[in-house]
């Protein structure tokens, strides 16, 4: 059986633009000189950086990365010399719990690999990058040193990761039934390994895994934000797809039709879900990976960012014995995680807590959990009236998405149960009118509303490099009407812990509405949203999206750029 290195050769000679006679010159060189065989085809030329990257990508089923997009992290300083990086042209980029990846130019050389385990005595995971690129970008990570570095190595890693499996007879092609090792043989196994602990490490919320036509890209959804993050070889795709299935239970059979499914994985002590969907596209099929961490749940409202005087009436508001709460905004503004952290504050023993939810994003105990499948007939009016019939004290509807959905959910809430939902409007005296729109009688609508709270996530600036900043007179002119003039507003430069975007983490913007006995005659009047929104600004001093996401900006919590993006002054 060839060597990887003779196989590599074979392929050199068969490309088009390579001379065959070159390529066995090149093996005399480099046995002459004892040098590698990657440096000795760097160093003669015999075919670019960049095809010679993507040759090794096919052969070895590594994937490669663009160092000129990468942040590094300097606590990384500490456990793989200068020194030692450059003599081995070896990148840290990320540690995770005990394995340590880089980048590496020559990722042939196993006495590189033995050497780098040995001096950083951690499990090594490699990419690949260009030559150049490591060397330029070592300079970056070695050359820039501060106190507050040093003062982050101190901060703790996640200890194991291990990816919890359902025992299951299609999952024997594992090497470990209970988990998945960060030693696992398979090429395909430590690609899909080192895209899930890069995503852990970088706080993402989504990983888009998607089919091009010479590979697949992988993105990180960090903090709202699409980032390319790496490329995984052209071989490797349909290997990719497989695995992650085998990983979400799913059938690894079906190519043609979407799928969905999760997975759990346990980091330290703490448990992360996956959700996972799989979509048919021109390419293959696209993997989108959701990161769902129930410690999000249990961080309080303040954490999530509602103000003293939101927090105080969401919370009065769910200990009410019956009526209807409803959050709403667009997807991917936190809905589920404000649900569930008041769900979080209502469980206990003495109540039955029953959610439908499509799917379900969080399993938690103590909750009676059921998954909508329209395919077998259980949406959400259907299951609604079946849970109605389980004595519930709190339901929880993941979506009211048709007037048949809302008319069991209202009627629920005035039959003695507390009733909390999502709504997709853009204000929370949009979703009163709302519901009236879908054909609700209005007399219901204003007897069964108790709360309605309006939410989006805006970027928070990351304190390592926090700053003053100046504005452009145009820039304040658009804003000096809602600020005092000694308000000193504040933008994050880019540093290695915010990965250079200026940002980290995000918070809530929220706009909270009670429906008191004045909007219950309004709403049988008809009036509209905008009527509703100003007798709240004027009468319950209800802030709007705009107005929280302002107040935040004036506290140095985010930035100009943030509020516009965020929301709308006329909204």
């Amino acid at each position: 059986m060839d060597t990887t290195q003779e196989r590599i050769l074979r392929t050199l000679k068969e490309l088009p633009n390579i001379n065959p006679a070159d390529v066995d010159a090149l093996i005399e060189a480099q046995q002459d000189k004892n040098i590698s065989l990657v440096k000795a085809l760097v160093k003669q030329g015999i075919i670019p950086e960049q095809d010679l990257i993507a040759l090794l990508m096919r052969e070895l089923h590594i994937p490669s990365i663009d160092l000129t997009k990468y942040r590094f992290d300097g606590r990384l300083k500490d456990i793989l010399t200068e020194k030692t990086a450059r003599q081995y042209l070896a990148m840290p980029l990320s540690l995770l719990g005990t394995t340590l990846t880089v980048a590496i130019a020559d990722p042939l050389n196993v006495f590189a690999l033995d050497d780098l385990r040995n001096v950083t005595g951690k499990e090594i995971e490699i990419v690949i990058a260009s030559e150049s690129q490591i060397l330029h970008s070592i300079g970056r990570l070695y050359e820039s040193s501060s106190a507050r570095m040093a003062e982050e190595a101190q901060s703790t890693e996640s200890k194991d990761f291990e990816i919890l499996q359902k025992k299951d007879s299609k999952q024997d092609v594992l090497q470990e039934q209970g988990g998945i090792s960060v030693d696992d043989e398979a090429p395909v196994i430590r690609i899909v390994n080192l895209v899930i602990k890069e995503a852990l490490h970088q706080r993402a919320s989504d990983i888009h895994i998607e089919p091009l036509e010479q590979g697949m890209r992988v993105r990180f959804r960090i903090d709202g934000i699409l980032q390319d993050i790496l490329t995984i070889p052209k071989e490797s795709k349909n290997a990719v797809g497989v695995r992650v299935k085998l990983m979400a239970n799913l059938d690894i059979t079906n190519t043609q039709t979407p799928q969905d499914g999760r997975f759990k994985m346990k980091v330290g002590q703490q448990e992360v879900d996956f959700r996972v969907s799989l979509l048919p596209t021109t390419f293959g099929q696209k993997i989108v990976m959701r990161v769902l961490d129930k410690n999000n749940l249990s961080v309080g409202l303040s954490k999530l960012g509602f103000s003293k005087n939101a927090r105080s009436v969401l919370e009065e508001s769910i200990y009410k014995p019956y009526g209807m709460i409803l959050v709403t905004g667009p997807t991917g503004s936190g809905k589920s995680t404000t649900l569930y952290s008041l769900i979080s504050k209502l469980n206990t023993s003495d109540r039955n807590i029953i959610t439908i939810e499509e799917p379900v994003e969080y399993l938690v105990d103590g909750l009676t959990q059921i998954e909508v499948r329209p395919d077998i007939g259980l949406d959400f009016a259907t299951g609604l009236r079946a849970v109605l019939r389980q004595s519930p004290d709190v339901v929880m509807v993941g979506e009211i998405r048709d007037a048949e959905t809302a008319d069991i959910a209202i009627k629920a809430s005035l039959t003695g149960q507390l009733v909390l939902s999502t709504l997709h409007t853009n204000s929370a005296a949009g979703a009163v009118t709302r519901l009236v729109d879908m054909g609700l009688e209005p007399f219901l609508v204003a007897s069964s509303l108790v709360l309605v709270c309006a939410q989006r996530l805006c970027r928070r600036i990351c304190d390592s490099c926090k700053k003053p900043v100046d504005l452009t007179p145009e820039i304040l002119k658009k804003i000096q009407h809602r600020i005092k003039s000694d308000t000193v507003l504040y933008e994050g430069k880019g540093c290695e812990h915010c990965r250079g975007t200026g940002y980290k983490g995000r918070v809530g913007v929220t706009e909270v509405l009670q429906i008191d006995d004045n909007i219950r005659e309004m709403l049988l009047k008809k009036k509209t949203s905008m009527d509703i929104t100003r007798y709240a600004q004027g009468n319950q001093g209800m802030k709007l999206l705009f107005d929280d996401v302002v107040d935040k900006m004036c506290a140095g919590e985010t930035t100009l750029t943030e509020v516009f993006r965020v929301a709308s002054e006329d909204e």
